[in-house]
């Protein structure tokens, strides 16, 4: 995340917001949407009973998402655009971490599970962390620990774009079974929680040091923050590897303008924001304000190597230079990708994903790839890449409310977008599988044209096919009135009965129920 990211009003007037007759794009929240939820289906059978109406659609205008049997859920719409066929090796989910920008968006802010057509499959609302408070949940990531997959997070509190709070781990019933503070008395910061293959956790910390800062226009016993990597035992919550930017990166090395250098408001010179595992089980990290990602040695420390920046190791080819970059990682033994903010403050005049190949035999970088937005989006911050089977690639826009993925040649394959005011720090794609501990939800109204609706949904079950619904004159006597397909996160389904007792069960692919909802009353 960047520190001095713009204002609401200049984020509107950034080059790459209006996209309006942009490869079929409109602009996020203002150009409208086709919702993806239809009305209900109507089967008559006599006169309609008393009671509230059902309503025609789960969705309302605004940019935010409403569910009758879930009214406490209200996530930002997120719609997607296909614009070639799936492909086959498609991961099946999209994952990302809704939030509003620069403060506040439509809808609550929260973690986000989306399906390939963009219907949400799981969402937990930030409750209990308040954006106007400066807290939030951000990096959901799918990884893997003891063998199995789990949902990871951060979650804290936020300081001019530094996160100090804790690492969470998650099951797949969506229960915490870890968490991790930090050490050494740095709290997590929000850029990166990476679980290794030997279950310890890499995760980016800051810690305030004395340094002498007369060299950027600052005070002789000034403070600054020191990037920190953490490699810490999940288990124990030992510390195995630490290193700091300070000892080995200058202060003179940054890019970004003096503010600060004291005590209370130390200079962030580094701004570390991403940390991998090189081939060779060194790490790679990426420093945002020095515009330099960097390769150490493990356990050493030392720099192994620098690429860009004021000092790079690499001689950097045409298009290969980036600015202000985020989520560097490596390809195998020398392709890096990176995404390439070149903003803010503005360095170049649109946001790519990068790949690049590092020969450190010639110590030149070649810029083999880059994907740019048909709409010129510059990213002021944040930002993802992530290379998927097939050599497609998915990239996030940072703060701007769009994500896109495209084939290997740079055709346009998908093209997601959050309403306006609301954005993910970054967004991936990968295949998961929920099981949710609650209950499925089930809500019943009168259908006007004669027996009733039944809204069935379970947040976070992703091997639900099927619902049927359960109807009776008394909460004891129900019997199957119904069933359908599930079509996105709330399905609705007419039933030619008016209950006025209802009740629902999900059913997987094979024909089995793994879920019953509790009874519901039809109400009067």
């Amino acid at each position: 995340m960047n520190d001095h990211g713009p204002t609401r009003r200049e984020l509107l007037r950034y080059g790459g917001i209006t996209v309006v007759g942009v490869g079929g794009l409109t602009m996020a929240g203002i150009g409208g949407y086709a919702w993806p939820y239809p009305a209900a289906a109507s089967t008559a059978a006599g006169a309609p009973a008393a009671g509230p109406a059902a309503p025609a659609v789960a969705v309302s205008g605004g940019g935010v998402l409403h569910f009758v049997s879930r009214p406490d859920l209200t996530p930002p719409a997120i719609t997607v655009t296909r614009h070639a066929p799936p492909s086959t090796n498609d991961p099946t989910y999209f994952i990302f971490s809704a939030s509003g920008y620069p403060l506040t968006g439509p809808g609550t802010p929260g973690l986000v599970i989306l399906d390939r057509h963009g219907q949400l499959v799981w969402y937990s609302p930030n409750t209990g962390f308040p954006a106007k408070q400066g807290m939030g949940r951000t990096d959901l990531q799918i990884q893997t620990y003891r063998g199995k997959q789990v949902l990871t997070w951060w979650e804290g509190k936020i300081v001019d774009g530094v996160g100090y709070g804790k690492a969470v781990i998650a099951d797949s019933s969506y229960r915490t079974i870890a968490t991790l503070d930090g050490g050494d008395g740095m709290p997590a910061d929000l850029h990166e929680f990476i679980i290794t293959p030997q279950n310890t956790a890499l995760i980016t910390a800051v810690k305030p040091r004395a340094a002498n800062l007369s060299e950027v226009h600052g005070p002789v016993n000034g403070t600054v923050l020191s990037g920190a990597v953490l490699e810490i035992d999940i288990a124990t919550g030992k510390i195995l590897f630490e290193w700091q930017s300070l000892d080995h990166v200058p202060v003179t090395d940054t890019f970004a303008g003096f503010s600060g250098g004291t005590k209370s408001a130390p200079f962030d010179y580094f701004h570390i924001n991403s940390i991998a595992i090189a081939p060779d089980g060194d790490l790679v990290i990426s420093a945002r304000n020095t515009c330099t990602v960097y390769k150490i040695a493990r356990p050493g420390g030392q720099v192994q190597w620098r690429l860009g920046g004021k000092r790079s190791s690499f001689r950097m080819g045409p298009g290969a230079t980036f600015w202000w970059q985020h989520h560097a990682r490596p390809r195998g033994s020398s392709d890096l990708s990176v995404f390439d903010d070149g903003a803010s403050p503005a360095k170049e005049s649109e946001s790519r994903g990068i790949l690049l190949n590092l020969d450190t035999k010639t110590m030149r970088a070649t810029l083999k790839h880059s994907y740019v937005h048909p709409a010129r989006l510059l990213a002021a911050n944040q930002g993802s890449m992530q290379l998927l089977a097939d050599n497609r690639v998915l990239v996030g826009w940072g703060n701007l409310p769009y994500f896109t993925e495209f084939a290997e040649d740079g055709t346009l394959l998908l093209d997601g977008q959050f309403p306006v005011g609301d954005q993910s720090y970054r967004a991936f794609t990968a295949s998961w599988t929920g099981h949710p501990t609650d209950k499925p939800a089930v809500a019943a109204r009168v259908n006007q044209a004669g027996g009733s609706v039944v809204y069935a949904s379970w947040n976070g079950a992703t091997e639900v096919a099927s619902w049927t619904v359960l109807a009776g004159s008394t909460a004891g006597s129900l019997g199957k009135a119904g069933s359908q397909r599930r079509s996105g996160f709330e399905t609705t389904i007419a039933v030619n009965t008016t209950g006025p007792y209802f009740a629902v069960t999900a059913v997987d692919a094979s024909g089995h129920p793994i879920g019953q909802s509790s009874t519901v009353r039809l109400p009067s």
